[in-house]
């Protein structure tokens, strides 16, 4: 996509038809080995399921084409559950278009709307610097690190750290 066509986008609720697109991009993602805690790749099916399960489920459209998205559930049950957590998938192609921001923002706002407090990220990998950069410019508050929490696909163990924002 030319960058012409980079400012023709919009965040919104995720679709039935968005779904094969979707698990295309965060299977990419569960691929690498870098950054989504799974191991396997869902099928179009598993997807469908994993989507419609979070409280809120968004994508990022570039000219009319799902080129990220984000879900957003609570980072735990009971008492805990008025704290959210979010992951987030852009295309591999279409990354450092300033997408990924456009999704955390939007998560924060829908957080808002469902009644969340705060947005924790539970295993943000430390090799993962733009992630890091991008929560930090939006205000989050890096809590701590987990020594060797993440096992990356050539299993190697690499630090986890941990986010946190209040939402307004």
């Amino acid at each position: 996509m030319g960058a012409e066509k980079m400012t023709v986008r919009e965040v919104r609720p995720y679709r039935e038809e968005d779904v094969p697109a979707m698990t295309d991009i965060w299977n990419a993602v569960v691929e690498t080995g870098a950054a989504f805690p799974q191991t396997d790749p869902m099928t179009v099916d598993e997807a469908r399921v994993f989507f419609a399960e979070q409280s809120h489920t968004a994508v990022v459209t570039v000219a009319g084409r799902v080129a990220g998205l984000y879900i957003l559930h609570p980072n735990n049950v009971g008492r805990c559950g008025h704290v959210a957590n979010a992951s987030y998938a852009v295309a591999s192609g279409l990354r450092g278009h300033g997408l990924g921001r456009q999704l955390v923002e939007d998560s924060l706002r829908q957080a808002g709307k469902l009644g969340f407090r705060g947005l924790q990220f539970n295993a943000v990998v430390a090799s993962n610097e733009r992630a890091r950069a991008l929560y930090e410019s939006l205000g989050f508050a890096y809590i701590g690190t987990i020594p060797g929490g993440f096992r990356n696909k050539d299993d190697e163990y690499e630090d986890m750290r941990i986010y946190y924002r209040e939402v307004v």
